[in-house]
């Protein structure tokens, strides 16, 4: 039966490739995102705990530390079935990459296994390892997550502007730099970028989980305080993320021209240029429908004048263009849920600075809460889609096309169903140990 999947929606290895890459990575990125946000309030919960003995706080430690043991595995069975996908699906491109930056995967991996161990340490060492010897191993836990996840993002930002590689004639790598990367802006833009927004997503998801427990009338001090965790953490990020937002967002400019015109639909090359709130592209006509314009704004944001020229598409090989309509929708859902989550940690913020812990008395702030649970994630998934999409037709900027770096082998649809029905089973499968971890009682005694 699979067999005949090819004859229904064709041979070639692309579409397939690319879907199966694109599933991969949004189940992916999810886990990564935890591994790096989670141990963040984890070691934060058991340094109040730490200083003033009160269990909730030790209680909250010890089950996001379980649910962040529980999604590092399933992140591993998917970082494990990416790899697999990189070599299975993309030879040429993996050819070169591997080459140029394979170290980056060897000492991401490095990283993944002493969190794997420190994560260890932590689980089964409360009461057995001495306070301050525990809760350095959750310093740990968060460091050599959030080290993973730079490491990783060498490799992307290679992609996006590749440095200190030498090809022959041939497209064959004949000298590397290691370590050129590194000193790029796009490596610790694209970092720190990516890490505030697991950040962003994750703390803003745990806040919704414990809001949605207290409007259940589990009104103790295990939800309250988890609640007031998340959202300072998420408040003080969110806060921060412009910040980073602007520095990459110049860093595209600088190097990736389609790309910046694509974020913000912008056809025509012209001083003052706007960006847009809202929009949908029309690249036939060259115009942005259902759009508010704020003039100068594209021109001061990419360069500091607002009088300044920007390229437009329409000056750019139409060959070259990526998915003008899916890169600026993308762009636009980052940013405006961004916006909606920095509104939502200054409200609590004022709330909690007026009412103190009467704050979440407040039905529609604990309301608003849940509502934008998902919104970091989403938010999250949405930027990928504008740092990969954006960068089409290449896999590797300038240097080799997606069409170029894909498996010549015909038969990828099968390839993909399997890969997507393993997806499917691990998030059923993550979803019941969430439910029942969710329902046992940890330290204290409290449940969620």
């Amino acid at each position: 039966m699979l067999t005949a999947i090819p004859s229904l929606l064709g041979n070639s290895s692309l579409l397939p490739s690319r879907l199966q890459m694109a599933v991969t990575l949004a189940f992916h990125i999810t886990f990564a995102a935890v591994g790096i946000g989670l141990p963040l309030l984890m070691v934060i919960s058991e340094r109040l705990y730490l200083r003033t003995g009160k269990v909730h706080y030790r209680s909250l430690a010890q089950k996001w530390s379980k649910a962040t043991a529980v999604l590092f595995a399933i992140g591993a069975v998917s970082g494990t079935a990416l790899s697999f996908e990189l070599g299975l699906l993309w030879p040429r491109y993996m050819q070169i990459t591997g080459a140029a930056v394979g170290h980056l995967f060897g000492l991401e991996g490095f990283a993944f296994f002493l969190e794997a161990i420190f994560l260890g340490l932590y689980i089964y060492g409360w009461d057995r390892l001495p306070p301050k010897g525990h809760f350095w191993c959750g310093v740990a836990i968060a460091f050599f997550g959030a080290l993973s996840g730079w490491l990783v993002l060498g490799v992307n930002a290679w992609m996006q502007l590749p440095v200190g590689v030498q090809l022959d004639s041939a497209g064959n790598v004949t000298s590397v730099n290691p370590f050129a990367i590194f000193r790029t802006y796009a490596w610790f833009t694209m970092a720190l970028h990516s890490t505030l927004a697991c950040y962003i997503a994750v703390s803003f998801a745990v806040a919704a989980v414990y809001a949605a427990g207290y409007l259940k009338g589990r009104r103790d001090d295990y939800h309250r305080f988890a609640i007031r965790i998340a959202m300072t953490v998420g408040t003080v990020v969110a806060l921060l993320q412009p910040i980073s937002g602007d520095l990459i967002a110049k860093f595209v400019y600088r190097t990736q021209p389609a790309k910046f015109a694509a974020m913000e639909a912008h056809f025509e090359t012209s001083r003052y240029a706007p960006a847009f709130i809202g929009g949908i592209p029309d690249v036939d006509s060259g115009t942005v429908r259902f759009a508010i314009p704020l003039p100068g704004v594209l021109s001061f944001l990419a360069t500091g004048d607002p009088s300044s020229e920007i390229k437009g598409l329409n000056d750019i090989d139409r060959s070259l263009w990526p998915n003008v309509a899916l890169v600026h929708v993308s762009f636009q859902i980052m940013v405006g849920l961004g916006v909606v989550l920095m509104i939502l940690g200054i409200w609590f913020a004022l709330a909690t600075w007026r009412a103190g812990a009467g704050a979440l008395d407040s039905q529609r702030l604990l309301r608003a809460i849940v509502l934008c649970g998902p919104a970091g994630f989403i938010a999250l998934q949405a930027g990928w889609i504008v740092t990969e999409c954006g960068r089409q037709p290449w896999v590797i900027n300038g240097i080799l096309k997606t069409a170029e770096g894909v498996t010549p082998y015909p038969h990828v649809w099968p390839v993909f169903i399997g890969f997507s029905a393993l997806f499917v089973v691990l998030s059923i499968t993550t979803i019941g140990l969430l439910r029942y971890l969710a329902r046992s009682p940890v330290g204290s005694g409290k449940q969620e």
